[in-house]
């Protein structure tokens, strides 16, 4: 007998599409009911209602961005909406992170890579890196770190270092293995080589992160001279093999689909010189490179901010014809990157402001008391370090949460320096944890080559790895160098 259709059969393709919508929905029921819960919990002592609403917004902002049931800049403009009606926020204070200086160097440095892929000077340079450099995958990975590495000590921003001299050639090199090779994995490797690898070159310099001097300044406010010196002697062991392990744990367990390029060189090699001399467009983005390398090392000198650099590099490519304003406007993913950064931006300085992270800071002095010293500041360390899930900027951090923390950790009984030191080295390392919490982080996930559940576990490895290199392996180059 023949089978009569009457209807109520459902398509793969649709039971998936319903399958899908039903997990989007569960995921932010989840998301909303965590939020909710913490709201509804009465606020601890210490801690305004204001304060602990507003951190049960930036919680559940956060469980929905990591769950993606809609895009992360619809899910971080609906927590901007709910702090506003709550009135946890004003509308001012809600929007007032779009107008951050991190937030705009961020988009620029997006613009500033079209450039470089636009002219062709982006698959140039990483023909480049490939000849020199291209005999296998990891060996990529570390031509970009080793560049990042030349730079820390010159260019005091992070953003402008990593997103505007490293992703472009980032980009490019992936892009030509994506084409070339048929290798999407290739963009997810560098990225994280070059994500990790900006975090630990951040660390290892007084002058290769904006929030260093800050440290500086915070310790000598407590009786703690730190020289640029003895910064870079007390780095330099435990950055340089941090610089090494980490990429190749990357390289494991995240590895391209292309490990061996034999042929890598030879082939770009080939390409240098089937592209010929290079154009005007390339010498005058080659030019706008080099002011704004220039720019962001004297930067500190002349008074100019990384961002200021950058919005003149910006102009000087519109002029030029380097980009068109329909470049500009159909960057994608900066635009949308500019979304949920500021948003993260706005939430986490609030939390700042409203004396939620100061009441955290107290929460753990009053619980480290009696410690033995080293015990204790192991502990402040670590409660430092992972705190950062909570923040969206290391200068935050900093500021909120260094000096407390290194007063506590100098009455615990622990050598004044080597406490200074050991922060401070921390307050770069953590920056390698989320997508959002550095400034090179928003740059290099928004390309898109990883996603946001591989970029949270490589953080989350990453950091396990650079706190036990840096505190054993570290701990007994200090002790050789008269730290403690």
């Amino acid at each position: 007998m023949q089978k009569v259709d009457i209807g109520f059969q459902t398509s793969p393709n649709k039971r998936f599409e319903i399958l899908q919508k039903n997990k989007e929905l569960l995921f932010v029921a989840l998301a909303l009911a965590v939020g909710g819960g913490i709201a509804l919990c009465p606020a601890p002592l210490g801690v305004t209602s204001q304060a602990w609403n507003l951190f049960a917004i930036f919680v559940s902002t956060i469980i929905g961005i990591i769950l993606k049931p809609a895009p992360m800049g619809v899910v971080s403009i609906f927590g901007l909406t709910v702090a506003i009606l709550t009135n946890t926020l004003t509308f001012a204070d809600a929007f007032s992170g779009f107008s951050n200086d991190v937030v705009w160097l961020v988009v620029f440095s997006f613009f500033v890579a079209r450039g470089f892929i636009s002219t062709g000077l982006g698959n140039r340079m990483a023909y480049k890196v490939m000849s020199l450099l291209g005999k296998n995958s990891l060996g990529l990975g570390y031509g970009l770190i080793a560049t990042d590495l030349f730079l820390a000590p010159t260019i005091p921003s992070v953003t402008a270092r990593a997103g505007g001299v490293i992703f472009p050639i980032l980009k490019s090199l992936a892009n030509v293995f994506t084409g070339k090779s048929h290798d999407p994995k290739m963009g997810s490797f560098l990225t994280l080589c070059a994500f990790q690898g900006s975090a630990i070159t951040s660390a290892m310099f007084l002058t290769s992160m904006a929030g260093n001097p800050l440290i500086a300044q915070f310790a000598k406010d407590n009786g703690v001279n730190l020289t640029w010196g003895g910064w870079a002697l007390a780095s330099i062991v435990p950055g340089l093999l941090s610089l090494i392990i980490v990429p190749y744990c990357i390289y494991k367990i995240a590895p391209p689909t292309v490990r061996k390029t034999p042929h890598a060189r030879e082939m770009a090699l080939e390409k240098l010189s089937s592209m010929g001399p290079m154009s005007f467009k390339e010498w005058t983005m080659l030019g706008i490179f080099g002011l704004l390398i220039a720019l962001w090392v004297l930067g500190p000198v002349i008074n100019l901010k990384a961002t200021v650099a950058a919005m003149i590099g910006l102009a000087i490519m519109l002029v030029t014809g380097i980009l068109r304003w329909k470049d500009v406007l159909e960057e994608h993913g900066a635009w949308d990157t500019f979304i949920w950064f500021a948003t993260l931006i706005t939430l986490a300085s609030f939390l700042n402001k409203f004396g939620l992270t100061t009441w955290f800071s107290q929460w753990i002095v009053g619980h480290v008391t009696g410690f033995e010293w080293t015990a204790g500041f192991l502990v402040v360390g670590l409660v430092y370090f992972y705190s950062h899930y909570f923040f969206a900027s290391n200068v935050a951090h900093i500021g909120a949460m260094y000096a407390p923390l290194l007063i506590v950790s100098i009455a615990l009984g622990t050598p004044p320096e080597l406490a200074a030191l050991v922060l401070a080295f921390f307050s770069s390392l953590f920056g390698g944890l989320t997508h959002y919490g550095s400034g090179p982080a928003p740059i290099l996930f928004g390309s898109g080559y990883v996603g946001i559940g591989q970029w949270w576990k490589i953080g989350a490895i990453a950091s396990v790895l650079n706190i036990l290199i840096w505190v054993f392996v570290g701990g007994a180059w200090w002790k050789i160098i008269g730290l403690w």
